[in-house]
């Protein structure tokens, strides 16, 4: 009696401490332009899902990350900047590098919380051993692709299956948001009810190649060319983030799950970034700001936007410690606490957000309050582009060449066409200065390590 009893107790206590973990879904969406959505202004393509769930939360004005996949994905993962991870640029299939082994996840210390953790969709942070894999860095369970550019229908890149589960090679059919979308679905419905779920699902929409069932094209009949497969692109996204809503409602789990959505990026051509300049891959606002939102009933303000800057490595903290988790580990955190910011109106807790290149270091910027410096150095001396800006100005788009010194005023010129440089010599002085901290002792790239 008194060992069922016990059991009991313990059983209760479990149950007690799991409803009071949030459930965090991570709605990570590729290559998405920051005014593609309506709540952030589009007004071409329909997103009624995706608004309906940033209007019951809190809009993020500005919210950085990398300027391509990769970065941006560890320094989610991890909570430290590229420059402590070495990922500035995009992990190529089959390369001999990734997230370095020694980095902690956002998957491995939730698990050590007591959550499921499940990823659907795309990883890009390594693969060519098994310890690189989702499976052996935190997550229970793995479905999707581990690179970019697949085909949505054969599921391959460059003739090359490029389908897991679990790591094992996985052929079936299916447009793949649509499949993302039903195991995302599978997981929620899956999971016990008295365990917190942590349910990663990087999309690889709206990323090209541009193709999407012929239904969802009808609407769009008036944009033409990749624009018009973008928008039904898009839309099917927003009707995935949808159904993962509502079986997120019919488990129960609804009222209990924090939602964030993000892109990975700024959108490439011909994604609308409106008014940020240019493009992904640039350190441009247009390849750096990212669309995004959070949203929990009864703990995030609904219909509430944000213009306090923040860093998508602010996440790693924010969301263990809400988990009840621990942050104690051997390598030091960039990120920082955000939670008081979206639920309390407090200030960012950054006085300076650092954003690097894909060329790493050599091409830096970093905000300080309204103002953003961008200093573009010993990588390409004459001003020349990166290369989400070299390919966009080919596409007819104004890319612009970086200037070596360059000051802006976010708010009151949020599309950088008015370098202050040259009229505020003691501010570019001192975000110099803060900048030079930010980059010390930055680590080498682990792409340029892999060759040697």
């Amino acid at each position: 009696m008194r060992y069922a009893l016990l059991i009991s107790w313990l059983c209760f206590i479990l149950s007690a401490q799991a409803a009071s973990q949030p459930n965090i879904v991570f709605l990570l969406i590729d290559d998405l332009g920051y005014a593609d959505c309506g709540f952030n202004g589009g007004t071409e393509i329909k997103t009624p899902n995706i608004d309906r769930l940033a209007k019951s939360g809190t809009i993020i004005e500005s919210h950085y990350v990398q300027p391509v996949c990769s970065p941006t994905r560890s320094t989610l993962l991890t909570g430290r900047y590229p420059t402590h991870t070495g990922v500035y640029t995009i992990v190529s299939p089959g390369a001999p590098w990734g997230l370095p082994l020694a980095e902690r996840t956002l998957a491995d210390a939730l698990r050590s919380a007591g959550y499921h953790t499940s990823l659907t969709g795309k990883w890009h942070l390594g693969e060519f051993e098994k310890a690189y894999q989702p499976n052996a860095r935190g997550f229970d369970r793995q479905y999707g692709h581990f690179f970019g550019m697949l085909d949505y229908y054969t599921h391959e890149r460059m003739n090359k299956l490029d389908w897991y589960r679990n790591g094992e090679p996985l052929k079936e059919e299916g447009y793949t948001t649509h499949l993302i979308t039903a195991e995302a679905c599978k997981v929620i419905a899956a999971t016990e009810r008295d365990k917190p779920l942590f349910l990663y699902v990087p999309f690889n929409g709206v990323h090209a190649p541009f193709q999407v069932p012929d239904n969802y094209l009808k609407p769009y009949a008036h944009l033409k060319g990749n624009r018009q497969k973008l928008a039904g692109m898009l839309a099917a996204v927003d009707e995935a983030i949808g159904k993962i809503e509502e079986s997120l409602r019919k488990s129960g789990r609804l009222e209990n799950t924090l939602i964030v959505f993000s892109s990975d990026n700024g959108g490439p051509p011909p994604g609308d970034n409106t008014p940020l300049r240019d493009f992904k891959g640039t350190i441009y606002e247009g390849g750096t700001r990212a669309a995004a939102f959070a949203t929990w009933p009864g703990h995030i303000p609904a219909d509430q936007r944000v213009r306090q800057p923040m860093h998508m490595v602010d996440w790693y903290p924010t969301l263990i410690m809400l988990a009840g988790g621990s942050l104690e580990q051997k390598l030091p955190l960039d990120g920082l606490d955000i939670w008081p910011m979206l639920t309390k109106g407090a200030a960012s807790p950054h006085d300076a957000i650092l954003s690097v290149s894909t060329q790493g270091p050599a091409r830096a910027a970093v905000r300080m309050g309204d103002w953003k410096l961008l200093v573009s150095g010993n990588a390409d001396a004459d001003g020349g582009e990166d290369d989400g800006a070299a390919k966009a100005k080919k596409k007819g788009k104004a890319a612009g060449k970086y200037e070596p010194v360059a000051l802006y005023n976010l708010i009151e010129d949020p599309s950088e066409s008015k370098n202050l440089a040259s009229v505020q010599p003691e501010r570019v002085k001192a975000m110099r200065a803060r900048l030079a901290q930010l980059l010390k002792d930055a680590a080498p790239s682990g792409a340029d390590i892999s060759k040697k």
